[in-house]
């Protein structure tokens, strides 16, 4: 019998109180959007490929054994197009990064490589209904499912293509959802006062995908403070990628604790240069001690 209703409510709850504990989740409203939210919806229907696991050529699959939602609410990666592995996130790796954003109903979020949209609706119930998400994919396809995965959410608006006007003060939080060798200018200058960014910086190699960490910037007053969250395996980001930088990241992985503010000011590289880039400089000072 294929399961009720009822059934997937409480799968989805379940699924939802087990990422609260293995994530350390902080915030409710996230807890309750992952209660919600049905990722069978975002997925193409079943049986679906689970990432089994990662050899140096790639990831390898096994299939679920049937076409039953509930194999989906489980802490894994599923494919999206494994024949790219190009899989729906981890999510108790998506969630506690989202957690780190501390979003608040109201606000307004930019998610730049939304996939097919499933963490986009997530962003979209924690905001609520007075609040606005942005969502943009570079990949046509990715973009048109994920526009219609999202159609009922009238707050979210998917955009395809890397074009899309980024007025300053705009938004409360960016979450740049694919790997960066380095910030874009217009996603910092999107950021409100307080507002918040989620960038992997990652060093790809000859397989494709990009390793490194997760860093939250926070705009303040007296400038960006930043810091790594976690590691981090990534499809990388067209358009936010550099060659040098990326050799750059490379040699400095395994230390991207070291960082506690970005600077974009203008100075000569010193030692306190984590990452200096023409786009902004990762650095091991403080906030204020420049």
């Amino acid at each position: 019998m294929p399961p009720t209703d009822a059934d997937l409510d409480q799968a989805r709850r379940a699924y939802a109180e087990r990422l609260r504990v293995a994530a350390r989740l902080k915030s409710n409203a996230l807890v309750e959007a992952l209660a919600r939210v049905p990722r069978e919806k975002f997925l193409g229907p079943g049986p679906w490929q689970i990432v089994d696991v990662a050899v140096p050529t790639g990831l390898k699959y096994r299939a679920t054994p049937d076409a039953d939602p509930k194999h989906v609410y489980a802490d894994v990666l599923i494919a999206i197009d494994a024949s790219r592995s190009l899989n729906n996130g981890q999510p108790s790796g998506l969630a506690s990064w989202i957690d780190a954003l501390e979003l608040r109903s109201g606000e307004r979020v930019i998610h730049i490589g939304c996939g097919t949209g499933y963490y986009t609706a997530i962003l979209a119930e924690i905001v609520g209904p007075t609040g606005r998400v942005i969502a943009i994919d570079i990949d046509a396809e990715l973009a048109q499912r994920a526009g219609q995965n999202l159609a009922d959410y009238s707050r979210v608006e998917v955009w395809y293509g890397d074009d899309f006007p980024f007025p300053p003060d705009s938004a409360d939080a960016v979450f740049v959802n694919a790997g960066a060798t380095h910030p874009l200018p217009k996603w910092l200058n999107a950021l409100v006062l307080e507002g918040r960014m989620l960038i992997p910086l990652t060093a790809t190699g000859p397989e494709g995908f990009g390793s490194g960490g997760m860093f939250l910037l926070r705009r303040t007053r007296a400038g960006f403070t930043a810091g790594c969250l976690s590691g981090v395996a990534i499809y990388p980001c067209i358009g936010a990628r550099d060659a040098g930088l990326n050799l750059d990241l490379r040699m400095r992985h395994g230390t991207e604790r070291q960082v506690h503010s970005f600077r974009r000011d203008a100075h000569e590289p010193d030692g306190t240069c984590w990452l200096h880039t023409p786009y902004g400089c990762f650095s091991t000072l403080f906030l204020g001690s420049t």
